[in-house]
């Protein structure tokens, strides 16, 4: 997970504060470049690629899709389910939910 990590902190969007690991998401499995991949993510969120830097909007946002937010909220998707719903969202293959999903499946 290092280079993810510094990948999203590199991108400047604030993680999974605003839609940084969503745009560090399509960089990593898309091999998109930035302005690209949050061209891309805007368009999947339905909202202007200057709105994936604003705290409040993407905090409802991810709420509202079930996305995972900072902090916990209580009936949230939290963990690999919100992980699942992100993969789902930018229709990527995340090894993890992959996994996750073929260890049901046993």
């Amino acid at each position: 997970m290092g280079m993810q990590i510094a990948h999203i902190m590199a991108s400047c969007m604030g993680g999974i504060r605003t839609a940084g690991d969503l745009v560090a998401w399509m960089q990593i499995t898309r091999r998109m470049k930035i302005r690209e991949a949050k061209a891309y993510v805007a368009k999947k969120l339905a909202i202007d690629p200057f709105e994936l830097t604003d705290e409040e909007i993407m905090r409802e946002l991810r709420k509202d899709l079930g996305i995972g937010t900072v902090t916990s909220i209580a009936g949230s998707p939290k963990g690999i389910l919100a992980k699942s719903r992100v993969a789902r969202l930018l229709d990527i293959n995340i090894r993890s939910v992959a996994l996750f999903r073929s260890q049901l499946d046993a």
